[in-house]
């Protein structure tokens, strides 16, 4: 097949969105097929071009891993700001719509979120070509900008919840991460018989439990420590400063052979500093910043535990952060502070603890006993990889992505089919002798 993908996220960011793309189109590729990626300059989440790229006007064509990747223009900004981002994101929609106009047509085309402007753009550019277009939903947006506080114009929002469901009608079939985001949807339009569920899972040849040598924890002071790691962005969604609290407590109860780092950069990251700094718990929470998507398997493994966590909001409870199934590969047990979905997985295989969202007295119960218990902590360490191997395996899912797409294709040629064979039987059974003359000419 010739496959499109539109996406807002690609390689080199390193982010969740862009990983799932690339390590699904990389396995497409291999098997043969041929993939296009519609994509931006790497510039997540700081709003800058990565070294080595530059946001021109004319369309910027580099091959990755056998895929044909096309970078257009965008109007680049941080992420934080919703009249900024927005721009952003419209201004995706309109250079890869235009970019797409000349390509050679493709079988089929995929749209991801989470915005869905980038599905629109897949969706206008479906009907262009005239080939099916399958909606990948990663967050339900815009709900997940409302449930931050970041949007508060009704109207705007409005209009944004029309286009949305006329999206998911539109879709010749959706795709969602979890059970959670298909009900989601499912709640607003009724596109039962044409969703499916593929969850986000794991490389497990590229993660893979290691002893480290020991230079990651040199490097940020974290030697002879109980290590505590968050890895991702630091946005507004994921409610950090529980990490701040819980550090004060740890201070004020002498527990200081644990700390807390925090990996990777976004919207909240110099408040965050900021506020530790002010607490004086700098020591016990460290920051990197942001690091390359190949160092994560070495941060893994220098930390004793892991922290998943977003805001305490109903809408969360839908997520499955795909750092949960990175995480479990590296045999690392996990503090999980996301409930729903995700949390009955970790829980369900006995790969973590669970902490109340938004309670740093809750983080604090789970560092602190994981931390004294180092039986348990083994426990769950191997729980997590052997399930990650079974149920979560990357090669599986994507196999499994690969024949669903084939699936659609194959049943939109049988539809057109079908519909010609009917609108032929229908002209011949009807008496031609009283179609006047001219239109039998025509």
């Amino acid at each position: 097949m010739r496959i499109w993908f539109f996406t807002h996220y690609f390689p080199p960011e390193g982010n969740a969105p862009a990983s799932r793309t690339a390590e699904h189109c990389r396995r497409w590729v291999q098997a043969g097929h041929e993939v296009t990626v519609f994509t931006c300059v790497p510039n997540v989440p700081c709003g800058v071009p990565y070294k080595g790229y530059s946001n021109r006007l004319r369309k910027q064509i580099e091959t990755i891993e056998g895929i044909r990747v096309i970078r257009v223009w965008t109007y680049l900004a941080p992420n934080a700001g919703t009249t900024k981002r927005i721009a952003n994101y419209l201004s995706y929609m309109l250079s890869a719509l235009t970019a797409s106009l000349w390509q050679r047509r493709p079988d089929i085309i995929l749209g991801t979120s989470p915005q869905f402007f980038c599905g629109w753009a897949a969706l206008l550019a479906s009907y262009w070509k005239r080939v099916p277009f399958v909606l990948e939903i990663r967050d339900i947006w815009p709900e997940s900008i409302v449930a931050v506080g970041a949007m508060k114009n009704g109207r705007l929002l409005s209009i944004l919840q029309f286009l949305e469901r006329v999206m998911y009608r539109s879709a010749t079939h959706i795709v969602t991460v979890g059970e959670g985001y298909r009900k989601n949807i499912l709640s607003k339009v009724d596109v039962q018989k044409r969703s499916s569920v593929i969850t986000n899972g794991v490389d497990i040849e590229h993660y893979i439990p290691f002893k480290t040598s020991g230079e990651f924890s040199e490097r940020y002071g974290l030697q002879e420590k109980f290590v505590c790691s968050y890895v991702g962005t630091l946005g507004m969604a994921h409610g950090l400063d529980v990490v701040i609290r819980a550090a004060q407590i740890l201070k004020k109860s002498g527990r200081q052979d644990i700390a807390f780092c925090l990996v990777g950069d976004g919207a909240q990251l110099e408040s965050l500093q900021k506020e530790a700094s002010e607490k004086g718990v700098d020591k016990l929470v460290v920051f990197t910043g942001r690091l390359p998507k190949e160092q994560i398997p070495m941060v893994l493994a220098s930390s004793n535990v892991s922290l998943v966590h977003l805001k305490k909001c109903d809408l969360f409870s839908t997520v499955i952060p795909s750092k949960i199934f990175e995480t479990m590969a590296m045999g690392k047990p996990i503090i999980m502070g996301v409930r729903g979905e995700a949390q009955d997985i970790v829980l369900g295989c006995e790969a973590g603890i669970p902490m109340e969202p938004d309670s740093a007295e809750s983080l604090v119960a789970a560092v602190t006993r994981l931390a004294d218990d180092t039986t348990l902590c083994h426990k769950l360490s191997q729980a997590g990889r052997q399930h990650v191997a079974s149920e979560y395996n990357r090669d599986i899912l994507a196999k499994r992505y690969l024949d669903l797409l084939r699936d659609v294709v194959d049943s939109k040629s049988t539809d057109v089919s079908h519909r010609s064979t009917e609108a032929s039987a229908t002209i011949t059974e009807n008496d031609m002798s009283n179609i006047p003359h001219s239109q039998h000419e025509c």
